[in-house]
């Protein structure tokens, strides 16, 4: 068996009882790619690595690792390695028993466990931990030690499940970095799941985001953050505002004019509109500007509802004159009833189409 991989393909359908939760989820994995899947819970993401990783079967479909089916495999012939949300360590072993478990089932040399446990301590920035038990670390510490019990195994695949979702804010951010160190040191390839778009953007070469069991859009960071593909992808990557409008013109290029509301609006959209057509405007807070003297397309005058101080930016709610709720992040300072200027930029603002699909 090869250590490394050069494509994970596969294509799967899950049904538990009634319940369809995959259905033709289909997607090719290059190797050394750090590839996410992203979704609310209960999407299907979880089952998709269980899946993959040999845990459950599917209902239908197949796994292929260049171009050779493993679906039929038990997972501890697959050659993967696999972190769990819970970390999923042995209380009674100590930081080497649990490293070292997969080495001494295998039965390996004495000399080989010491060295790769070693190794692996050295890797996850925790040297001279090894005879700690889990309850004598932290939930970063035992995420680390979770890490390295799956690295040790020289895994050809690392599969992730919400490994972080435990941790509090600031463990979360320094893990986020040691898993990507880690990765691309070790030149890994490595599925990670998670229901947090923030990680998925800074870990991720490759996301795929599911809902109720589907692929709804999958692409670069850039393109799912800048390019949603409809309402729903638009909405789980920060895209607070939404405008129910009909398109007016095409005025350049993919850039379009549409009314709703009482607000006319100029936009541009991934796929092409016809005039008349439905479409639903949307923008995120922070790209809304606020100021005096603004003038041209998408400015509009509001008054704030609530602010919320962030420190150095205020998130407020604000209702436009039309009636048409606000939610607007910025620098500028702000207070509850002051009437202000917003200006919503015609290039960042996106128009999608209203009922879930594609354009």
């Amino acid at each position: 068996m090869k250590d490394t991989i050069d494509s994970l393909r596969f294509r799967l359908t899950k049904r538990f009882g009634t319940k369809t939760v995959l259905r033709d989820f289909a997607l090719e994995i290059r190797g050394r790619q750090f590839v996410t899947f992203l979704g609310p819970s209960g999407c299907g993401k979880s089952t998709a690595l269980n899946i993959i990783a040999g845990l459950i079967p599917a209902t239908i479909g197949e796994v292929s690792i260049d171009g050779e089916r493993i679906d039929r495999l038990p997972p501890e012939k697959r050659g993967f390695g696999m972190v769990f949300q819970n970390y999923a360590l042995f209380p009674h072993m100590t930081v080497f028993g649990n490293i070292a478990f997969g080495l001494q089932l295998q039965r390996r040399p004495t000399d080989e466990i010491r060295r790769r446990v070693q190794e692996m301590l050295d890797l996850v920035q925790l040297p001279g931990f090894e005879d700690r038990y889990p309850g004598q670390l932290s939930g970063g510490q035992q995420q680390r030690i979770a890490i390295a019990r799956a690295l040790v195994m020289h895994p050809r695949l690392m599969l992730l499940d919400e490994p972080l979702s435990n941790l509090d804010a600031k463990l979360r951010i320094e893990m986020r970095a040691e898993i990507k160190r880690i990765h691309t040191n070790l030149g890994l390839t490595s599925i990670y799941v998670t229901h947090d778009q923030v990680e998925a953007l800074s870990l991720s070469d490759f996301i795929v985001v599911m809902k109720d069991g589907v692929l709804v859009q999958a692409g670069t960071p850039q393109e799912i953050h800048d390019q949603p593909v409809n309402v729903f992808v638009a909405d789980f990557m920060g895209f607070r505002n939404f405008f129910p409008a009909k398109i007016d013109k095409v005025s350049g290029p993919g850039v379009y004019e549409a009314e709703g509301g009482g607000l006319k609006l100029r936009g541009s959209a991934r796929h092409p509109f016809a005039p008349g057509a439905d479409a639903v405007a949307a923008i995120r807070p922070d790209d809304i500007l606020v100021g005096a003297g603004a003038s041209g397309p998408n400015v509009f005058r509001a008054k704030v509802d609530i602010v919320e101080y962030l420190g150095r930016e205020d998130e407020a709610v604000m209702t436009l004159e039309t009636g048409s709720r606000v939610y607007v992040r910025t620098p500028t300072r702000i207070a509850a009833g002051d009437l202000v200027t917003l200006t919503l930029p015609p290039e960042r603002m996106i128009f999608l189409p209203p009922d879930g699909g594609a354009a």
